[in-house]
């Protein structure tokens, strides 16, 4: 076994793990073979299950048994159980028959409030990007934003790829059709985009399912979400509201994101701030719920305060993580997932 430290081992492929560990911890051909006999055949699961954990290198499979005649508010279920010891489940489902005899057991909800994962993304979107063989600014082109989804792509840190920066070189009516394809033809992460309005949205959704084979496939496997966000302080406009209803009926995620800026359009005070910023992310998931109850949605915000002196929004201030964290505290008390600026 070989001592050297290495470097960059998350970033190796899954195959070139296999090959330093067989060079360096003695691992046979037999094992190796058995690494690989324990992957998944379909290599779309596979690579979901790779992203449960770091440095995935094979799967590590477990029994799965039954424990049945579980009496819980009146409705007998059988409950599964992934263990490898025998006797657990024995244990189990003979308790479980034992209290069903007893009336079985009763339970009631007591909250709400979840606690979930956090996840990362990159910020949209850049209005200049300076250009790598010159040296110059420039607006962005289409091309600008492919190789941000690349970039994107490889970073493990990155969970999300949010639109980087919008393409300035095709017909602006059209531009979110043309961002959708940049990103979903260069990176496997799930993509977020600004749709523009209610009938683009609908061609977006079409975009995606035609990605992962048809609109079915796409609601097993939505790799497109949508924002958009209301005009503070406190307007629902045509095309925020196109695309708030259009997401509900076609059963995509929609983040409905406000962009208040204390001092600037909505109160100086970052309470009163956050009194707008939750009337117009409500009022935008009402009219969400209305049309479809249950639809998915995410309470998001790029709220923050203005720089007085620049007339600019000040992101990464103290202001900007105060009103994130309160975000995120609304959102849990609604039992919403959150999505808010990091600065």
């Amino acid at each position: 076994m070989k001592t050297k430290l290495i470097q960059g081992f998350s970033k190796l492929s899954r195959k070139e793990k296999l090959d330093w560990i067989r060079e360096n911890h003695q691992v046979s051909d037999k094992t190796a073979d058995l690494l690989e006999r324990h992957l998944h055949p379909d290599p779309l699961l596979q690579d979901i299950y790779g992203q449960i954990s770091e440095n995935n290198l094979s799967n590590f499979f477990l029994p799965l048994g039954l424990a049945p005649n579980f009496l819980i508010n009146g409705t007998i279920y059988t409950v599964p159980m992934v263990i490898e010891e025998s006797s657990v489940v024995a244990a189990a489902a003979h308790a479980a028959k034992f209290w069903a005899g007893q009336g079985g057991f009763s339970t009631r909800v007591t909250g709400t409030v979840k606690t979930g994962q956090v996840h990362f993304t990159n910020f949209s979107e850049g209005v200049e990007v300076v250009d790598l063989c010159t040296g110059g600014r420039r607006k962005p082109l289409k091309r600008d934003l492919a190789h941000a989804a690349k970039v994107v792509d490889y970073l493990s840190d990155i969970d999300i790829c949010e639109k980087a920066v919008g393409a300035s070189d095709v017909p602006q009516s059209v531009v979110p059709l043309h961002n959708a394809e940049a990103m979903l033809t260069n990176t496997t992460k799930h993509c977020c985009v600004g749709p523009g309005d209610g009938y683009l949205l609908k061609k977006l959704v079409r975009m995606a399912a035609a990605c992962v084979g048809g609109l079915n496939k796409l609601k097993e496997r939505p790799i497109l979400s949508f924002t958009t966000c209301p005009v503070s302080p406190l307007q629902l406009i045509k095309e925020c509201c196109e695309i708030i209803i259009e997401s509900a009926r076609t059963g995509s995620i929609i983040n409905i994101l406000s962009m208040a800026m204390a001092g600037g359009t909505s109160p100086v005070s970052l309470a009163g701030t956050l009194v707008v910023h939750n009337a117009e992310v409500l009022g935008g998931i009402t009219l969400n719920q209305l049309v479809a109850k249950g639809a998915p949605v995410i309470y998001g915000s790029s709220t923050t305060a203005m720089d007085l002196r620049l007339g600019n929004a000040s992101v990464g201030t103290p202001e900007c993580a105060i009103i994130s964290g309160a975000v995120a505290r609304l959102a849990r008390y609604y039992a919403l997932p959150s999505y808010v600026a990091g600065g």
